[in-house]
C-alpha cells in the first residue's frame, strides 16, 4: 500500500530462531518487537515458552510479554488490538515495529483482522458439556477432528473450552480459518519466514527441550501447581508443562515426559510450517543456507534498505 507505514513481520515454526534474528537486526535498525507468541503472554512462565533471553531484550525491547497469570485465556481478538496499540507506541517512537513470532492464527487475525465470533447457543454448548463429563474431553475432540480437521489441529485435545467454541464455529458456518475480515492492512508489510530442514530443526528442538529442563522446567511448573495452576490452567496446557505436570503427580516419568515433550514440539513445528506455507506474501529464509542468525538479519536488512525504511 503506497503511503502506508512499515511493519516487519518475521515467522516461522518454534525453535528456529526468530528472537535471535530480530536481536541481531536491532544492532542495525532502530526498532522494537511486538511479540506474537500465544505462550510468552503469560506471567512466570519462562522455562518452556522461548520468551527472549535477557540479553535480547536488552538488545531490543520487547512488547506483550507476561501479559496475564496462566489462568486467565488470550485470544486472537485481543492479540490484534494490544498489538495494534504496540504498532502505534513503537511507531510515535520513531522505530520500526516488528512482529516475532510463529502463532500464525495471531499474526492472519492482526493483518487481516477477524469477524466477530457466532453467538452461543446454550443448549448445544450444554449438551457437549455433558459429552464430555461423560465420555472425556476426548470425545469432544474426535467430534471436532471429524468435521475441521485443520481446526482440531491447532487444539489440544483436552482444551474443552476451545474445542466447543471450534464445534460451535463449524455448526454456525464460520470458516475453518477463523472468520476472517477480508479488510486491506493499514501497514506496508514486509514478511519474512525463517525455516530450515527437517531433520536438522527437529534436532535443534530436542536438543531445546533438554536445555529448558535442564534450566529448570521441573522447578517452574511445581511452583505453578502450588500456586493453584492446575493442568486446567490455559497457560498448562502449552508443550512441556502438561507433561511435567504428570511427572510432579506421578503419573509419568520424566524419560517419557521428556520423549512426549520432544515429539509434541516437533509435530507443532511442523504444523505451523504447514500453516505458514498458505501464505503468499512470505519471503522464506533457510537459516542455514543463509548464514545463521547473522546471515538471515542481513538478509532482512538489506531488504528493509531496498525498502526505503532505514537510510
Amino acid at each position: 500500500m503506497v503511503g502506508a507505514p512499515p511493519l516487519l513481520v518475521i515467522v516461522g515454526p518454534t525453535g528456529v530462531g526468530k528472537t535471535a534474528v530480530a536481536a541481531r537486526l536491532a544492532q542495525s535498525v532502530p526498532m522494537a518487537v511486538v511479540s506474537a507468541d500465544s505462550r510468552q503472554v503469560y506471567r512466570g512462565m519462562d522455562a518452556a515458552t522461548g520468551k527472549p533471553t535477557s540479553e535480547e531484550r536488552q538488545a531490543v525491547r520487547h512488547h506483550l510479554l507476561d501479559l496475564i497469570e496462566p489462568g486467565e485465556r488470550y485470544h486472537a481478538a485481543r492479540f490484534r488490538l494490544d498489538a495494534a496499540q504496540a504498532i502505534e507506541a513503537i511507531r510515535a517512537a520513531s522505530r520500526l515495529p516488528v512482529v516475532v513470532g510463529g502463532t500464525g492464527l495471531y499474526v492472519r487475525a492482526l493483518l487481516r483482522g477477524l469477524d466477530p465470533a457466532p453467538a452461543a447457543d446454550p443448549a448445544a454448548r450444554a449438551q457437549m458439556g455433558e459429552i464430555a463429563r461423560t465420555q472425556g474431553p476426548a470425545a469432544l475432540y474426535e467430534r471436532l477432528r471429524a468435521l475441521d480437521p485443520e481446526r482440531a489441529a491447532r487444539l489440544h485435545p483436552n482444551d474443552k473450552v476451545r474445542v466447543i467454541r471450534a464445534i460451535e464455529k463449524h455448526d454456525r458456518g464460520a470458516t475453518s480459518v477463523g472468520g476472517w475480515a477480508r479488510a486491506t492492512t493499514p501497514w506496508h508489510v514486509l514478511m519474512f519466514g525463517l525455516r530450515q530442514e527437517r531433520v536438522a530443526l527437529n534436532r535443534r528442538l530436542e536438543e531445546r527441550a533438554r536445555g529448558m529442563l535442564a534450566g529448570g522446567m521441573m522447578e517452574e511448573v511445581r511452583r505453578l501447581l502450588a500456586s493453584g495452576h492446575d493442568e486446567t490452567a490455559p497457560g498448562m496446557a502449552g508443550i512441556g508443562y502438561r507433561q511435567w505436570a504428570e511427572v510432579a503427580r506421578g503419573r509419568l516419568s520424566p524419560a517419557e515426559a521428556l520423549r512426549l515433550m520432544v515429539r509434541d514440539t516437533q509435530r507443532y513445528a511442523k504444523r505451523q510450517m504447514t500453516w505458514f506455507a498458505r501464505e503468499p506474501a512470505i519471503q522464506w529464509l533457510d537459516v542455514d543456507e543463509v548464514g545463521g542468525v547473522e546471515g538471515a538479519a542481513e538478509c532482512i536488512h538489506k531488504h528493509i534498505l531496498r525498502e526505503g525504511w532505514i537510510a
